[in-house]
């Protein structure tokens, strides 16, 4: 990881490993409530199509997905690399929830409501290189607001999306296996 700090000084595994977790359940629910906005700002457009995809598919049939009891079991970094423009880390998640859809209705459709699925997830976050630093307290890059990019990203005030792109870790690629 030590290339990792050169260009990153404040890395930490722990730390970094806490914000995969967060993001990872973030994402998960919101496929549940198909408020995809609010993860925008932690994921790559492409991540963000992908699942809007799918919230868009589960909206025409008229169902939601459900991850009831959703855990993070493990986090590994499974590998780092440094290229001339991201600090790139690949990562193994173990989850664990209960996975079944249902109707609009509230209705049981299919899936387990009784056992929790385990599932591996592998994840790759990038970073860019030249990242501006990013203070504890956020503003809107649209008003100036403080902003709680945990909550959403989305400012209060004026509706500005806070894009981590620039600045922090951002979800490129998860694949289910």
């Amino acid at each position: 990881m030590n290339e990792i700090l050169k260009y990153d000084p404040e890395f930490t595994e722990s730390k970094f490993k806490t914000y995969v977790d967060n993001v990872f359940i973030q994402l998960h629910m919101a496929v549940v409530t198909k408020e995809l906005e609010n993860i925008k700002h932690f994921v790559s457009d492409e991540v963000y199509n992908e699942y809007k995809q799918i919230v868009d598919n589960l909206e025409k049939k008229h169902l939601i997905q459900m991850y009831d009891e959703i855990n993070v079991a493990q986090t590994d970094i499974l590998s780092y690399k440094v290229t001339n423009t991201n600090m790139i880390i690949e990562v193994n998640l173990i989850s664990r929830y209960l996975d079944y859809l249902m109707d609009e209705d509230g209705n049981y459709v299919s899936g387990n409501t009784n056992v929790r699925s385990e599932k591996n997830n592998h994840l790759t976050f990038t970073k860019k290189i030249n990242y501006k630093e990013s203070k504890a307290v956020r503003k809107c890059p649209g008003c100036g607001a403080s902003i709680d990019v945990n909550a959403g990203g989305k400012c209060a005030y004026c509706g500005t999306i806070y894009n981590l792109e620039d600045k922090d870790w951002v979800l490129t690629s998860i694949e289910t296996r």
